[in-house]
């Protein structure tokens, strides 16, 4: 059994976070959701529809958070999962954010981002400078600004980083990031 982190906050996109927790303690795995503050985080449902020409956003379920980012122990988790949703764009602002991703990618544990979880890394180029990934193809920019390859794949691997455009990709998304937690927790 590995124990997972799963880095959000309001406004993340409710399948990227339900289905990777979901499928994690299926597997048998500890989860824990940490969020900027410990409270009831409130998901959206993004969707694609006729005749937009980006993704509509609608209130989703409510996810209670089991720790707040400054409590979070990296050293603790076996792997990193970073759901997309709006999300990633504040909570990329928190101080503490650095230090925990920073560890997953010191430690080469398993990072799981998806959609527009590549803005967490705004904060961590050092991390992601020739690296490949793949993620929402409006975040193109923003990986690339990383110094990182966007690759336009639903679905990437990069050694420790999977990484998925949007929820449709979950499927791989999650066999990708199981197969290398298993490796690494039992590596350990």
């Amino acid at each position: 059994m590995a124990k997972v982190l799963i880095l959000t906050g309001d406004a993340a996109e409710a399948l990227e976070v339900y289905y990777p927790l979901y499928r994690l303690k299926e597997a048998g795995h500890e989860v824990h959701v940490a969020a900027p503050t410990k409270k009831t985080l409130r998901t959206v449902v993004h969707d694609f529809e006729p005749g937009w020409e980006t993704f509509t956003e609608k209130p989703a379920y409510q996810l209670q958070a089991d720790l707040a980012f400054a409590g979070v122990k990296s050293e603790e988790y076996d792997g990193l999962i970073l759901p997309g949703g709006r999300a990633p764009e504040y909570i990329r602002l928190n101080e503490h954010v650095p230090r925990i991703v920073g560890h997953f990618f010191e430690a080469n544990k398993p990072i799981g981002a998806i959609c527009h979880a590549a803005l967490v890394f705004a904060r961590l180029k050092e991390h992601l400078k020739g690296r490949k990934l793949t993620a929402y193809t409006a975040c193109r920019p923003d990986v690339e600004s990383l110094g990182a390859s966007y690759v336009t794949e639903p679905l990437h691997v990069d050694g420790n980083l999977v990484s998925a455009h949007a929820w449709p990709d979950l499927p791989g998304f999650m066999r990708e990031f199981l197969r290398r937690l298993e490796e690494f927790a039992g590596n350990r």
